[in-house]
């Protein structure tokens, strides 16, 4: 890689002259100007990003760490950002940490090592928290937010969504509601069960424990909750599985066609997320939907707005979903009578 030096010597130049042709930091004649360009562009010469940092204090780059870019939700998420990052003139660096705090911790150490300009996180410990504080960066927390630490955070209302999903069902006339959740350590999803739970006690249906799993918020996770509900006794089997992402609710559909069950005659199910890749399974999921493109814009610009004034006040913002009714859940004959009651509560058609 060519030097500064290098490209000083084929323009016939001094060192500081190119300096200032490339930061434009003092007046060059055209001749010496024109001389410098060409050697760079000769010499294929690219500026340090680290010195240039040094000087103007800012890298132009945004941290990003999100549990798993597997998941199409956080896909997308981070699409969202990195659009909005680009077009205010940043780079994104893109960390995954695998739901490992130990592995976060390092993650986020290497960003403040790079001195990026913000960061971007969807989890974050207490310790961590402290951390950013001390280092005085400017963060936003996505998705999973603690309400203990001072951090901008923008998330969706996951109690809210749960809800929808439970009135959605009980107005198609089902009943034995089963309910897939991601890791019980894991905040959003035990608010989604928590909204679900509220609307079936509404609603005068138990939520028992025994029609309850946990999983990891991948599609084999929720293949295993699925055959472990399905292998109950047919008075006990659920007739309905709400699950808290929509890779789990994917994988219910495999364990549901597997065992010869029909969806959604036998069993409704409705996912949480709206990935693309939900219009496309078979039937077609219904899902909890959020805008995942406008989460990731409102977070850069959360971001972005903290960069530029970092005195502003804390900014938090919780998105409201909707409920994408597809296949997977549709009226029954025996539900029809309950619909047009359910639908004036929710404002849903189910």
């Amino acid at each position: 890689m060519a030097t500064i030096k290098q490209v000083a010597q084929a323009a016939g130049v001094s060192f500081t002259t190119v300096s200032h042709v490339l930061n434009n930091t003092r007046p060059v004649s055209d001749e010496a100007r024109a001389a410098v360009l060409a050697a760079a562009e000769q010499l294929h010469y690219v500026p340090s990003a680290l010195a240039r940092s040094l000087r103007s204090r800012s890298t132009g780059t945004i941290g990003l760490i999100i549990t798993n870019n597997t998941n199409p939700y956080f896909s997308e998420v981070a699409r969202g950002i990195e659009d909005s990052c680009y077009a205010a003139g940043y780079s994104v660096i893109l960390c995954n940490s695998d739901d490992d705090p130990v592995k976060q911790r390092e993650y986020l150490n290497v960003l403040l090592t790079k001195r990026c300009d913000g960061l971007i996180l969807s989890a974050l410990a207490d310790s961590d928290g402290a951390l950013l504080r001390k280092m005085k960066v400017p963060a936003v927390l996505l998705d999973r937010a603690p309400n203990d630490l001072s951090i901008d955070a923008v998330a969706v209302d996951n109690h809210a969504g749960g809800v929808l999903a439970a009135r959605h069902l009980l107005a198609l006339g089902r009943r034995r509601i089963a309910c897939i959740a991601g890791p019980r350590e894991v905040t959003i999803s035990n608010e989604r069960i928590a909204g679900a739970r509220a609307a079936m006690q509404d609603a005068g249906v138990p939520l028992p424990d025994a029609l309850c799993r946990h999983a990891d918020f991948t599609s084999a996770g929720g293949y295993a909750a699925a055959l472990d509900l399905l292998a109950l006794p047919a008075g006990q089997r659920p007739d309905a599985v709400f699950c808290c992402n929509d890779l789990m609710a994917i994988g219910v559909l495999r364990a549901a066609a597997e065992r010869g069950i029909s969806v959604p005659g036998q069993l409704a199910v409705v996912g949480f997320d709206d990935i693309d890749l939900a219009s496309f399974v078979y039937p077609a999921l219904t899902s909890v939907a959020q805008n995942t493109r406008e989460l990731g814009r409102v977070t850069a610009d959360f971001l972005l707005a903290r960069i530029a004034e970092p005195g502003l006040p804390r900014q938090q913002r919780s998105m409201a979903p909707m409920l994408q009714v597809r296949g997977s859940s549709v009226a029954t004959a025996a539900a029809a009578d309950s619909l047009n009651e359910t639908t004036e509560l929710t404002g849903q058609t189910p």
